[in-house]
């Protein structure tokens, strides 16, 4: 068992809103050096310097101006003096050119994207998205607990970055609640992959990279890691969410991996008795030293969650249907199966979702198409003049000609409800402002539909 990896903590001025992960101990000497000797810094290459966000051993993050696309950006600088001679500095480098090769890669709204990343003499960096919102870290105290709820659809969210970085072969070999930015009351942006471990790469990874309290068994061992490990410590952040208390309890490094590769933890509810059984195994299994008995995949891990949410009631009764349990419906229908899942997360943005009782009229003949549904449960009918023309189950959509006509778009007949029916009801004008991508997987599920209708239509002239 090796030394681990130094610490990344740094320090922030008071007010900071996005982490500021950086590798080294304490304040750099040459820090003031570098600052002093270049002067303040009013730009960072095109981009205009409005206030430093915070400073670490090697770099410091700075909230700039991107004058050529209108938005904010974090620019993380690391200054050349502070890449050399030491072994620290080394390994800095090494986790610099690491996270700037992600520039444009992992696109997900639930991961910090990276836009840019420069290379230069005297300084390199690299440009962020800026997340106005602060990390898990203040959620981790008895004291300052989230809703058990919105824990679980918080880790839900995590699975599902984490299986898309997975899948693009990035493993994060950094998950902790310092990486992991909150927005509004549920959304999150995992950052700092400046650790991540590249199935593409040729060269040997760095070992001894992470923080102890978060490290799988496989990490203190210096085994070959892949997703497991990021499971293991996504385990551990939930249960310190869970908690206020982290898994186990060491006042030193060394003591900490022992029990970490040696010890079973308390369960989450020995400390909070509200915490369900489902999520005591969820936590358990993920947290398994054994990989055969911890979660194979990060679906699996993500199921169960989504599961849990849904068997113990867990949701806020203000919030209708959970975004887990949202995710989970859209992925499962044919309607969707070609999206990806950034765009089911954008299809869940711009939708709105209903539960409505058998007999509501949800379209009338001669009524202005403004919009479409996917009917995700229940049954619906479609009539002419009180003639039945069709009855529609989940997965299937309705009133979309009023989207692809765009001309002329009245509706040509009525739809009511059969039964109970949970409807997502999407306005065209708010597809319109979606991505291409999500446009042109609505324009290829439609085209599927009315290619299947076509074909339909024609057995059953044939069939005359």
């Amino acid at each position: 068992m090796s030394e681990p990896g130094p610490s990344d903590e740094t320090s922030a001025p008071q007010g900071n809103t996005q982490s500021v992960e950086d590798i080294g101990e304490g304040t750099h000497p040459a820090t003031h050096q570098a600052d002093v000797r270049m002067g303040p810094l009013t730009h960072i290459g095109k981009y205009e310097v409005l206030r430093k966000l915070g400073e670490g051993a090697t770099a410091d993050v700075f909230l700039c101006n991107d004058p050529f696309n209108t938005r904010e950006v974090a620019v993380k600088v690391v200054f050349a003096d502070r890449l050399t001679d030491t072994e620290g500095g080394k390994l800095s480098k090494k986790l610099f050119i690491t996270e700037a090769s992600l520039a444009g890669k992992l696109q997900h709204p639930h991961i910090v994207q990276i836009f840019d990343a420069t290379v230069g003499e005297d300084m390199s960096y690299i440009v962020m998205e800026y997340v106005d919102g602060g990390t898990l870290e203040r959620f981790c105290n008895p004291d300052a607990l989230l809703p058990i709820d919105k824990t679980v659809e918080i880790i839900f969210k995590c699975t599902r970055a984490l299986d898309f970085a997975n899948r693009l072969g990035v493993t994060h070999r950094d998950i902790k609640p310092a990486n992991i930015l909150l927005t509004g009351d549920t959304d999150i942006k995992i950052s700092d992959f400046g650790a991540a471990l590249m199935a593409s790469a040729e060269e040997t990874q760095v070992a001894g990279i992470g923080s102890p309290a978060y490290m799988s068994p496989q990490q203190i061992k210096e085994h070959p890691l892949n997703h497991q490990t990021d499971i293991y410590s996504l385990g551990v952040v939930m249960y310190q969410l869970l908690t206020g208390q982290l898994p186990f309890q060491a006042s030193n490094n060394f003591s900490m991996m022992y029990q970490i590769t040696n010890v079973e933890p308390p369960l989450p509810s020995s400390y909070r008795k509200e915490i369900p059984l489902a999520l005591d195994k969820i936590v358990k299994k993920a947290m398994q030293k054994d990989l055969e008995r911890r979660y194979q995949t990060w679906s699996e891990f993500s199921f169960d969650l989504a599961e849990a949410f849904r068997t113990e009631h867990l949701a806020d009764k203000s919030q209708e249907v959970a975004d887990s349990e949202k995710f989970n419906t859209l992925r499962e229908m044919p309607f969707f199966n070609e999206f990806s899942d950034p765009e089911l997360w954008e299809v869940m943005r711009i939708s709105t979702w209903e539960t409505l009782p058998a007999g509501t009229t949800i379209m009338q003949d001669g009524d202005p198409g403004d919009f479409f549904c996917v009917l995700a449960s229940g049954e619906v009918k479609v009539t002419k003049r009180k003639k039945l023309l069709n009855v529609l189950s989940a997965g299937e959509c309705f009133g979309e000609m009023a989207y692809l006509s765009r001309t002329g778009n009245e509706r040509m007949a009525d739809v009511a409800t059969m039964s109970d029916s949970r409807i997502i009801r999407i306005r065209t004008a708010d597809l319109d402002g979606a991505s291409d991508a999500c446009r042109h997987r609505f324009d290829r599920a439609f085209m599927g539909i009315l290619v299947e209708r076509l074909s339909l239509a024609n057995t059953r002239l044939t069939a005359v």
